[in-house]
């Protein structure tokens, strides 16, 4: 498993300041934990988009994707790629452990969770990007639920078309929160014509005030 230290530090808030010994060694051991407990698991599916009235249409699924921001996203997608992945629920268990032990080392250790997270989701998408080639397409960057005005709640029947339960173990509740934690679903377009690969990113998010920002101004 690769967990990029950068990004790391990044949710954790730090912008190039010196970390300290202590620091330093706290989080090379979450790193370690992080890579040790994990069960990274993943799937994915492609489909075909249709465009509607009320939105875009995954054919052969329920899941209307409606919204201004997605509808942007994949405007140029004949195909979408539908992703969940999942660091395992053992994770979840450390950092609620350590959350009532070890407050410091939770922090870290939440932040070196959702940098695994982030880093399978990378490998997840090449995965992606390779099967598009090979059938003559293009891929956008990814776009999650929650992102601009496209809704979280869509969380629960994306779940059900990938049977990610019985999958990988993934699960979501009434809340719209899914169990792992440790959990990430996208989609991403399909397209004949090259992404500019901006999609959803610092530069063109419109939170100004995010914690987790890249220094964009």
């Amino acid at each position: 498993m690769y967990i990029d230290r950068k990004e790391v530090l990044r949710y954790m808030g730090y912008r190039g300041q010196n970390i300290g010994h202590t620091t330093e060694k706290l989080l090379n051991d979450c790193i370690d934990e992080v890579a040790s407990v994990s069960k990274e698991s993943f799937l994915y599916e492609i489909f075909d988009v249709e465009h509607t009235a009320e939105g875009l249409c995954l054919k052969g699924t329920t899941l209307t994707l409606a919204g201004e921001d997605i509808g942007k996203h994949l405007a140029n997608s004949e195909k979408c790629a539908l992703m969940a992945v999942t660091l395992g629920l053992e994770v979840d268990k450390r950092i609620t452990f350590y959350s009532k032990t070890d407050i410091a080392k939770a922090l870290v250790f939440d932040a070196c969770a959702t940098a695994a997270a982030e880093s399978l989701c990378d490998t997840v998408h090449e995965k992606i990007e390779t099967e598009a080639r090979s059938m003559g397409f293009e891929t956008t960057t990814r776009f999650s639920p929650g992102y601009g005005d496209f809704s979280i709640g869509i969380q629960k029947e994306l779940a059900k078309v990938l049977k990610a339960y019985e999958g990988i173990g993934l699960s979501v509740n009434e809340s719209s929160i899914m169990i792992p934690r440790k959990s990430v679903t996208a989609f991403i377009g399909l397209q004949r014509e090259k992404s500019d690969k901006s999609g959803h990113s610092c530069e063109s998010c419109d939170s100004k005030n995010c914690f987790f920002r890249k220094g964009v101004e």
